[in-house]
């Protein structure tokens, strides 16, 4: 069940509601008008793995976190001197 984000037209009031059908737009709870409309939102994902946050830039290329390596110039992310 989808989470939407709506705007009261009368009061300027923004709110979430859980809607079962996509269409309705609920009343609004701070007035209870039923001049309401959706609002587009962001949305953010995350696909499998470990990701640190880049701000946004999901064409990053951060290393992954420390991890245990046999060159011990470096944290274990890549370096010329890992060979």
């Amino acid at each position: 069940m989808p989470i939407f984000e709506y705007k009261c037209s009368d009061c300027d009031n923004e709110f979430e509601e859980l809607v079962f059908d996509r269409d309705e737009c609920p009343p609004c709870p701070k007035c209870q008008s039923a001049n309401t409309g959706k609002l587009m939102s962001a949305v953010r994902s995350k696909v499998g793995g470990f990701a640190p946050d880049t701000g946004g830039d999901s064409g990053s290329n951060a290393a992954a976190p420390s991890a245990p390596s046999g060159c011990s110039g470096c944290s274990g992310g890549d370096c010329s001197s890992c060979g």
